[in-house]
């Protein structure tokens, strides 16, 4: 598997970031959740990671905490809950930070779960280098970091089959009225082994959560007797 991501500059980053919070206003209304400082002190810490770029971040395994081992929700709240601990939903920005998710996926036996991937297909993404949405628009709204090309399969872990038998992303929802704009990893739903899917952000699911860098900063940068 080559680079999952293509990084982009920061003003591309800036507006990837925005279009992130577009996305969230744009369902239903509903809002992306500020960090709590108290709940990002103790937010509880299943394992840490250093990618191939050196950054390490702590992660958080829903499955793995008991008050919410059996919790299943959608992307937004996944994102959500993340959030209010300075964390967000994981970003799978190197091979290694992939396998490595994977790995715990495995172990748990944990059937499928929320990532921060989202395809921009909502007011803001009419942006030439976003089009077509299904093939360019992907990207971690955790991060910003924008996803390859999906017509490039060595750009990404999307699975070569799904419930129409067709490569990933593939939209199936759409002749339903729902687009498939969230990413979620399933663990071999269709014999395909543990991938990438697209799938709408409605469905309910076990998320993994990531450190903000972001948010983290944010906390500190107000509340500077706060232990992170």
């Amino acid at each position: 598997m080559g680079e999952i991501n293509v990084n982009p500059n920061m003003s591309v980053l800036r507006a990837l970031l925005l279009l992130a919070l577009s996305a969230t206003m744009a369902l239903a209304q509903r809002r992306l959740a500020l960090p709590d400082p108290r709940s990002c002190a103790n937010r509880v810490r299943h394992a840490t990671y250093r990618d191939a770029r050196g950054v390490a971040h702590s992660y958080f395994f829903s499955w793995e905490h008991a008050p919410t081992r059996s919790l299943e929700v959608d992307w937004l709240d996944a994102r959500n809950i993340c959030r209010r601990h300075c964390m967000d939903a994981v970003s799978l920005e190197t091979p290694q930070e992939n396998d490595f998710v994977k790995q715990r996926i495995s172990r748990g036996n944990v059937r499928y779960i929320w990532t921060s991937g989202r395809k921009c297909n909502f007011a803001g993404c009419d942006r030439p280098d976003l089009q077509p949405p299904n093939e360019n628009g992907w990207f971690w709204s955790g991060s910003g970091a924008k996803i390859g090309p999906t017509s490039q399969r060595n750009t990404g872990d999307w699975s070569h089959t799904g419930g129409y038998n067709q490569a990933q992303p593939d939209n199936r929802e759409a002749a339903q009225g729902n687009d498939e704009s969230c990413l979620s990893i399933l663990n071999n739903f269709y014999n395909d082994g543990i991938k990438w899917h697209d799938v709408a952000c409605h469905h309910i699911k076990p998320f993994v959560c990531e450190d903000s860098d972001e948010l983290l900063n944010f906390v500190r940068s107000r509340n500077p007797n706060v232990r992170l």
